[in-house]
């Protein structure tokens, strides 16, 4: 009697090498998306408006308002209150 009742089972080398290239393309995909960010971090750069108005203790984020990043936003961050100017 055949035992073996999966219909999606793979077995030896075609598995490991589906999974293999599973696993490559991921890390390929995060790779030049780390890089792709990392590329577009690189050109900007950031000022600070009033610098005296900067809090040791605070609620969290409340002094991104005293800085100007000169570039666009990368990876679409809604959560920070950083003013964004074009170069």
């Amino acid at each position: 009697m055949n035992e073996n009742r999966s219909l999606w089972s793979l077995h030896g080398l075609t598995g490991y090498f589906i999974a293999v290239a599973l696993l490559l393309s991921i890390l390929a995909f995060l790779v030049t998306a780390a890089i792709k960010t990392q590329q577009a971090t690189a050109h900007q750069s950031y000022e600070i408006k009033n610098p005296q108005a900067i809090k040791m203790f605070g609620p969290d984020l409340e002094n991104e308002k005293n800085v100007v990043v000169h570039g666009s936003p990368v990876g679409g961050d809604k959560m920070h209150k950083y003013q964004f100017v074009e170069k």
